[in-house]
């Protein structure tokens, strides 16, 4: 048995935490609660994390990034999510963004944007859903037409995270619309588009439940033309690359439920250790005591099988589709479930702006719905596991 190691994290993974907490507490927390009730895009987070190259870790060395794992990525997103979930989606959307790029962009495209992107020139969003494309995201409208040696985009993108932030777009749109219904997918490329291109604009910031500091808006594509080296990968395979792509990214959103779900646990155990009622703490009740229980647990559990699939992801792994949506289905349930139970926890105050609690409750939903819908996610993993794609045993 002596001849395998433990399961635990590298001493390099555990230095990485420390100082994404680190700077987190000093210059992200306690900005928190004002980006939230302004509804303002954290700009001191977005600075903090540029400044020590966390807000795009993921982009590798010879890009001019970080060069962070799939794992050290997520425990940066992890410790971000902590403190403040809005601030938690400049690098997760910046994965998003650019992983088209790095998993099908040629090889200028990649040093180009990618190189940009590390040094801090300007943030990547994804545009994959429209307004009458979301889960079903093959039926969108937007066109690419080629023109000589431009495409030509127009159409209308929804629920574009960082959008009017962001320098840099990942668009898909329809390149061949005679594919028949059941293989419209095989008509959709992939496009970079830039924010200064002409005819690009966007709609007023979404007002939402939660992460209200992370600007949520349309991207409308008028007429837009942009050269033709700019699509990713060959035309027709924009589709397959958008998928890959969240095979990826959904673990990043579990990242992010595991992280605000233990935020939630931190400050309920420290409220119930000093609330006093009849007397004595109230985390000597043993009601309580079993409540909090039942949060600890279910958060590593998520944080485990987020880290299993972070692994997967790096590796590229034949079951990462499957551990993906798993990841993300389990975490984003269990970070429902326990930021409500902290409000639980703090009572009447926990229902109160005064008190970060309430916050995390409204982040944590969002996280079981995009990226794909939970509902989704289960249909993913279903089809994996009749597949027979499952984990292979060490």
């Amino acid at each position: 048995m002596s001849e395998y190691p433990l399961f635990a994290l590298s001493e390099e993974h555990q230095a990485i935490r420390e100082a994404v907490r680190d700077l987190c507490e000093a210059k992200v927390a306690p900005y928190a609660a004002d980006v939230d009730e302004n509804a303002r895009y954290p700009q001191e987070a977005a600075d903090a994390l540029q400044a020590a190259d966390f807000h795009a870790p993921h982009v590798p060395e010879e890009y001019g990034g970080a060069g962070a794992d799939a794992l050290a990525t997520v425990i940066v997103i992890e410790e971000i999510a902590r403190v403040c979930m809005a601030s938690s989606l400049i690098p997760a959307v910046n994965k998003l963004g650019s992983m088209p790029v790095l998993l099908s962009g040629s090889e200028e495209l990649r040093k180009k944007y990618l190189t940009k992107l590390a040094s801090g020139e300007g943030g990547f969003s994804y545009c994959l859903s429209e307004p009458d494309a979301g889960s079903d995201a093959a039926a969108m409208k937007t066109r690419a037409v080629r023109d000589g040696d431009d495409w030509v985009l127009d159409g209308v993108k929804r629920w574009i995270t960082n959008a009017g932030v962001s320098e840099y777009y990942t668009v898909m749109a329809v390149t061949d619309p005679d594919h028949p219904s059941s293989a419209r997918a095989k008509g959709i490329s992939a496009f970079v588009v830039e924010k200064s291109d002409e005819g690009v604009s966007f709609g007023a910031p979404e007002k939402k439940l939660g992460i209200k500091g992370s600007p949520t808006r349309e991207v409308y594509l008028d007429q837009v033309r942009i050269p033709a080296d700019r699509i990713i990968g060959e035309e027709g395979t924009g589709f397959e690359t958008a998928m890959r792509t969240l095979d990826h990214t959904r673990v990043t959103i579990a990242a992010q439920a595991v992280g605000v779900a233990q935020g939630a646990v931190d400050y309920a155990l420290s409220y119930a250790k000093e609330r006093q009622q009849f007397g004595k703490p109230i985390a000597d009740f043993q009601g309580l005591q079993f409540l909090l229980a039942d949060m600890g647990m279910k958060v590593e559990a998520a944080r485990q099988l987020t880290y299993a699939a972070a692994g997967r992801s790096e590796r590229g792994d034949k079951d990462l589709t499957f551990f993906g949506a798993a990841a993300k289905c389990y975490a984003s349930d269990v970070a429902m479930e326990v930021t409500t139970n902290a409000v639980q926890v703090l009572g009447g105050y926990g229902y109160t702006r005064d008190y970060p609690v309430e916050r995390m409750m409204r982040d944590a939903k969002i996280t079981q719905i995009y990226e794909g819908t939970n509902q989704v996610q289960r249909i993913v993993m279903a089809r994996q596991l009749l597949s027979g794609i499952q984990s292979e045993l060490p």
